[in-house]
């Protein structure tokens, strides 16, 4: 049995973050970094069926075209996607009164629909990109028995390329779902590696008034090359998905609209209608 301090329930019996119970959620999923997002993908719903939120997680379910979905924004990063994907297995693969993991498994379908920033040319603000491999930078899933999921030789000729300060923690490497990623991919669809940074400044590249331990990371990552698969943009959750999607046996897919460009210096002159077409590409194919 599970112990009560290892999954806490709320007093209602739901899961303690996301304060929700089984029979709150769909079997596929779409994650959101901001809660104000929820909103303007199920604004297309014919309907919605349950709404709840407690603090940066906000969850709606309800149908698009038949189909029934559930919207939830998991806040921003590692951490908070460590979270958001523990708790939703919970809620599938756990039973909450017993405390027991069913014997009968569930595979959520969770795709992360997310804004970012390209690292190529030629991937061009307002477009879409899939990230086939997730690149972790943090180290939140190094906290999980992850060798045997991880792409262990594009993982070393990162490390070599970058010529990477192994005191930041080992980068990890992990693939997509490649049933999400043959029903999303399209022609509209950039494609390759999706990085996933700690946090926004340093981390990113980004020089305020601190100086960061690799100034020219950025550009080793823009020409990292891995056979015909290469870097394509850079955010904060889509290796953490990959992986712990992966562990506990669920499909896993990111999309972002690219907003900015860090190669040229670009930014999206209009992002809200960016992140609009994505959403009903999206929805489009989860409908399917």
């Amino acid at each position: 049995m599970i112990k009560s301090s290892e999954l806490i329930l709320n007093p209602d019996g739901s899961v303690y973050h996301l304060n929700l119970k089984p029979e709150h959620i769909a079997h596929d999923i779409i994650f959101v970094g901001d809660q104000n997002r929820v909103e303007k993908i199920t604004q297309f719903f014919d309907s919605i069926e349950f709404s709840n939120q407690k603090r940066e997680f906000k969850t709606q379910t309800g149908y698009y075209k038949g189909k029934k979905i559930t919207v939830m924004s998991t806040g921003i990063g590692p951490d908070n996607i460590d979270i958001t994907i523990n708790e939703l297995d919970a809620l599938v693969n756990i039973d909450l009164k017993t405390r027991q993991p069913k014997e009968n498994l569930t595979s959520l379908n969770i795709v992360r629909i997310g804004t970012s920033g390209s690292l190529q040319e030629d991937i061009p603000v307002d477009s879409f990109v899939m990230g086939e491999y997730g690149l972790g930078l943090d180290n939140m899933l190094r906290s999980y028995l992850i060798d045997d999921i991880c792409e262990n030789d594009m993982e070393e000729a990162f490390i070599k390329h970058t010529n990477w300060d192994m005191r930041k923690g080992k980068p990890y490497i992990i693939s997509c779902s490649e049933t999400l990623k043959n029903k999303f991919d399209s022609n509209q669809i950039h494609k390759g590696i999706t990085g996933t940074a700690g946090g926004f400044y340093g981390p990113q590249g980004r020089v305020l008034r601190l100086a960061i331990q690799d100034p020219e990371l950025n550009s080793k990552m823009d020409n990292f090359k891995f056979g015909d698969i290469r870097m394509a943009n850079l955010e904060m959750e889509t290796s953490a998905i990959y992986g712990l999607g992966k562990l506990l046996g669920h499909n896993c897919l990111s999309l972002n609209a690219i907003i900015a460009n860090r190669a040229n210096g670009t930014f999206s002159d209009d992002p809200y209608k960016a992140v609009d077409a994505l959403i009903q590409y999206a929805l489009g194919k989860l409908a399917e």
